[in-house]
């Protein structure tokens, strides 16, 4: 699964890395936790594409609102086509999540350890994600998005058997593309990344705590 990741590249890095305008101004976060908002890449009502803030964990149009107890943070590669919460939202709604590195934690004797994986080049990338339009019996409006996981590769296997879905450049068209004609392009992206270019390394176990948010939790510890 993907449950930590950081956004901190500039908004014109964004901007020119998925070519589109922006006047949004975020400021860095090195800890995006579920239920706080992230920043996403879709398609505009004008058919070009627009960086705008979702909330992390789906809510799907049809259900009544965001519910605790079910975690829609993450949708599986291997069946978002067809689950009833998220194939609406595969469908028409698909999206690029901007990342600069994701947190993932290995399993060991004592605790888990918490692991940066990014870029070896440090650039941003893009994880599939899906989002949805939610409108309250008050008027009220969520919009919400999820990361799409797949296998870990063989750089992710030790650490953890899912990753998010990482996309190329090259196919960030064809994933932001809508209707039937498409998805099956669209599914066949859904494919583990391939290790070469990326790199992972043990991290101070301060990221288990969301309410830290610095640029030293990417900092490399020795691991235990």
């Amino acid at each position: 699964m993907c449950g930590r990741f950081a956004q901190y590249s500039d908004p014109e890095v964004i901007a020119r890395h998925f070519d589109l305008e922006t006047d949004l101004q975020p400021e860095p976060r090195y800890n995006l936790a579920p239920t706080q908002p992230v920043l996403a890449v879709r398609l505009g009502e004008d058919g070009q594409r627009e960086l705008t803030r979702l909330r992390w964990g789906l809510v799907p149009f049809w259900s009544d609102g965001p519910d605790n107890r079910y975690s829609m943070i993450n949708a599986r590669a291997e069946t978002v086509a067809n689950k009833p919460a998220y194939r609406a939202a595969f469908a028409k709604r698909r999206c690029l999540i901007p990342a600069d590195a994701f947190y993932e934690w290995q399993p060991g004797e004592r605790a888990k350890t918490p692991y940066a994986i990014r870029r070896k080049d440090q650039q941003v990338f893009a994880m599939a994600g899906l989002w949805e339009h939610w409108e309250g019996e008050e008027g009220s409006v969520i919009e919400s998005c999820t990361i799409i996981v797949t296998e870990g590769n063989a750089l992710l296997a030790p650490i953890h058997d899912r990753m998010p879905v990482i996309l190329d450049p090259s196919d960030y068209d064809t994933w932001l593309g809508t209707g039937s004609a498409d998805q099956g392009q669209a599914q066949a992206l859904l494919k583990p990344a391939d290790p070469p270019g990326w790199v992972a390394y043990p991290i101070s176990r301060s990221v288990n705590k969301p309410s830290n948010d610095s640029p030293e939790l990417l900092e490399a510890v020795r691991a235990d």
